[in-house]
Parts: structure tokens; C-alpha cells; sequence
């Protein structure tokens, strides 16, 4: 019986590495790029004209494991910071944002500058803005069976997978326009859009798949002043495949904050909140998988840490933060 266990235990292992190798293979096709579960506190990241909207400087770096317990399950590492400004006169947004995202073999960096013009309309506050930057993807195709001796490098006959160690920069484009009043908001954006390609060997190319983006939301009164209701959805689609984002969030003195998110054939995921009266915030959620990795995993995890400083005149000014409308 124990031999049994182990034997199943072992079999379990191979079906995550081979997963794990599928998934790799298809991120370099198609170039998904990262999910996360706070998508509110990272929309810098996928979309320019929201720099600058909420007055103040704000920075967020977030953390996230996602299908913890699979070996080669993707690991994201997020530094992005926005701020309003007056650049040449106008008023503006300006950005920076730095990904670091690894699954199975690959690990992909970009670094991207986000400019964005802000303007007031009739019915909100409108960013337009662009981003440009670098993109460089590295695969190491080395790979070997969890707890087993069997460790070499993957080859095969086409040339399609290398076979050592290649990486390669490019140039990378994106756009995006984000409007925001008292209470919703409203972006749509779009990463990618040069469509740059990758070549880590003479059969091994590939290109960065442009990615569309669709996010709004609602500010809901309650009867209690004290709380109110964010509901949400964030929309993202490489025109092949698309995924869907549910959140509810309950925002109690406009510093706590509880959130349910449904992703679609994916996850539920609760999201904890919660914002110092000096701006600095902290957010933890963790995502039940829902999909068929759903007995291969413990779910995902995601930290955040954001801070927003007001670099008005008035440094006690009190502002609305990204998180909370």
C-alpha cells in the first residue's frame, strides 16, 4: 500500500512537470502576459493613461506565486510607481513599471515609461497615454522529475525548443485611456502593440501577442456612510482566448477593505485590505483554483505594498487613493 502511495505521488509529480512544460512552451507562443488578483492596485502596469489619475504619487510592489506546490508554476515580482505632474506645462501623468515573471523554463523582464495627458471632461477626468519599453524573454531548458535523480536538457529533432541557455531584447509599445469620476471608472488599453518578435534560435521564434484590456467600476453608497460597496470587472483578451474578472470589494472607513473575485473557469479569490491614514497600504489575497489544478495545488498567493504621498504644497492635503475611489 505505502509502495502504491509513493507510486501515485510520483505519477502526481509528472503530470505537473508535464503540464508545467506545456504551459512553458505555449507562454512562448502566445506571450500571456501575468495575471493578478488585485488587477485595481496594478493597472499601471498594463495601462499608461492611468498615470497620473488620482493627484498624488503612488508606488505599489506586489508578490505573487501562483499554483503553489507545482514546481515551474509562474512566479511574478511587480515594482510600479505613477505620479501626477505638470511636464512641459501640461497636465500629465508619468509612469515606470518593472515585471519580472518566470514559469518553467522561461523568464521574461520588462521595463516600460508611461506618459499619459490628462484632461477634464463633462463626465470624469481622461488619461491618454503610451508606454515604451524594453522586453527581454531568456528560456533555460534544463529540466528534471521532483524528487528523482533524473535531471538533463531538453531537445528535439525540429529546433523548435533550444537546447542551452538564449535570451532577447525587445523594444515594446503599449496605449491606453483611463477616465475616472467620484464614482466609477472606466479603461481600456492595449499592451504589446508592435507585436515585437522574439528569436532565441534559428527555428525558435516567436512574437509578443498584443493583449487587450477592458477594467470599470462602481462606488456604491450603503445605507451605513460608514461602508461602501466596489463592484468591478476587469476583461483581458489576446483575441484567441479571453479572461474574466468579477470583484466585489466592501470598503469600511474607506481604509479596510474585503473582496471576492471570480474568475472565470479559473479561481475564486478573496482579497484583505488595508490603508494607514499615511498612505501607506498592504493587501493579501489568495486564490482557490477552480480549473482542473484544482487537486495539484494549493491555490495562489498575491502580496502587495503601496504608498501614496501627496507632492502638492499642502503635504496634510487629504487625497483619494487608488484603491479606494
Amino acid at each position: 500500500m505505502g509502495k502504491l502511495r509513493n507510486n501515485n505521488a510520483f505519477m502526481k509529480k509528472i503530470f505537473c512537470f508535464l503540464f508545467l512544460y506545456i504551459i512553458a512552451i505555449l507562454a512562448a507562443i502566445a506571450q500571456q502576459d501575468p495575471q493578478f488578483s488585485f488587477n485595481k492596485a496594478t493597472q499601471l502596469t498594463v495601462n499608461p493613461g492611468f498615470a497620473g489619475n488620482d493627484g498624488v504619487m503612488s508606488g505599489v510592489i506586489l508578490n505573487r506565486y501562483q499554483w503553489v506546490g507545482i514546481t515551474g508554476a509562474p512566479k511574478t515580482l511587480v515594482f510600479s510607481v505613477g505620479s501626477a505632474s505638470k511636464l512641459f506645462g501640461l497636465n500629465s501623468g508619468i509612469g515606470f513599471n518593472i515585471i519580472s515573471d518566470e514559469i518553467g523554463f522561461f523568464k521574461n523582464i520588462s521595463i516600460g515609461i508611461d506618459y499619459a495627458y490628462r484632461m477634464k471632461t463633462g463626465i470624469g477626468e481622461l488619461g491618454i497615454g503610451t508606454s515604451l519599453g524594453f522586453f527581454n524573454m531568456s528560456i533555460n531548458p534544463e529540466w528534471y522529475i521532483p524528487e528523482s535523480d533524473y535531471y538533463q536538457s531538453i531537445s528535439d529533432e525540429t529546433g523548435i525548443i533550444p537546447t542551452s541557455e538564449a535570451s532577447q531584447l525587445a523594444f515594446d509599445m503599449g496605449i491606453g485611456a483611463f477616465l475616472r469620476s467620484k464614482n466609477y471608472f472606466v479603461g481600456l488599453s492595449a499592451t504589446h502593440i508592435n507585436q515585437a518578435s522574439i528569436v532565441l534560435s534559428d527555428q525558435a521564434r516567436t512574437f509578443l501577442a498584443r493583449h487587450y484590456y477592458l477594467s470599470a467600476g462602481y462606488n456604491i453608497n450603503l445605507t451605513n456612510p460608514l461602508f461602501e460597496l466596489q463592484p468591478s470587472v476587469y476583461l483581458k483578451t489576446d483575441g484567441a482566448a479571453f479572461q474574466t474578472d468579477f470583484l466585489v470589494d466592501l470598503v469600511y472607513k474607506q481604509r479596510f477593505s474585503a473582496g471576492l473575485n471570480y474568475r472565470i473557469n479559473d479561481a475564486i479569490c478573496v482579497l484583505l485590505g488595508f490603508e494607514l491614514n499615511n498612505g501607506l497600504k498592504l493587501g493579501y489575497a489568495y486564490d482557490l483554483t477552480t480549473s482542473a489544478l484544482s487537486g495539484y495545488t494549493g491555490g495562489s498567493h498575491e502580496i502587495y505594498i503601496g504608498y501614496s504621498l501627496d507632492l502638492g504644497k499642502n503635504r496634510n492635503k487629504k487625497y483619494k487613493s487608488i484603491r479606494y475611489l
